[in-house]
């Protein structure tokens, strides 16, 4: 049974789940939706209507932590700590992971500057208290590449996205992550699961919004 990931293109939680597929190295099947128009047979099936939904057969799941959970259950070796302990933990950075897009996401379509700079604030905070979780290792957890490194991909590579052209400021001081998002853009799975022309393509989409955000987004071009 071929795993069929259900997909908006430039969704960070799709490619997380794309992230996972690719490092179990499982035949699967994407397909992508127009969430502004979303066909009657996805609402169906997503009882949320959010992407990812991953369609087994007949059944369908979707959360893409629910997602690579199952991925990794039944694709072994699990992508978890042994541990349950800090298995736990690193679930629990996961709901934190998926905070941070939040946060990057309402940045990305402020409409005025005091919204901006309030997502702005949040954001150096947030990554704050990130780099103060993390070891002088490749990955989250070490050596190893596992599930959380899949869920804190996207995030990071979006924040990365908003420092190049909009110049934040958002890595300074913090060595551990920027070390981590190097080894991050390093890992085959990572980069495949990049979107073609990820930047054009989340620019026009951020200009799209006509407000303060697209203002600054517009101000630091860089190149693919």
């Amino acid at each position: 049974m071929k795993p069929e990931l259900i997909s908006f293109d430039l969704c960070p939680f799709v490619q997380r789940s794309v992230i996972t597929l690719l490092e179990k190295n499982v035949d699967h099947k994407v397909t992508f939706i127009d969430l502004a128009n979303p066909p009657a047979w996805f609402l169906k099936i997503s009882p949320f209507g959010k992407v990812p939904a991953l369609r087994m057969g007949e059944t369908t799941l979707f959360e893409s932590a629910v997602i690579n959970e199952y991925l990794d259950e039944i694709t072994p070796p699990s992508m978890h700590p042994k541990d349950p302990l800090q298995k736990a933990v690193n679930r629990a950075w996961i709901e934190f992971a998926s905070e941070l897009i939040g946060s990057w996401y309402l940045l990305s379509i402020a409409k005025t500057e005091e919204t901006f700079e309030i997502q702005e604030a949040d954001l150096h905070k947030k990554l704050s208290q990130l780099e103060a979780q993390l070891k002088s290792s490749p990955f989250f957890n070490g050596d190893a590449f596992c599930l959380i490194d899949a869920a804190f991909a996207p995030a990071l590579i979006r924040l990365d996205f908003t420092e190049r052209h909009a110049n934040l400021g958002l890595f300074e001081g913090l060595p551990k992550i920027q070390t981590w998002l190097q080894n991050l853009m390093a890992r085959e799975s990572v980069t495949n699961s990049i979107l073609d022309q990820f930047d054009t393509r989340s620019l026009d989409y951020i200009k799209s919004t006509n407000g303060y955000s697209a203002l600054r987004h517009s101000g630091h071009e860089s190149a693919e």
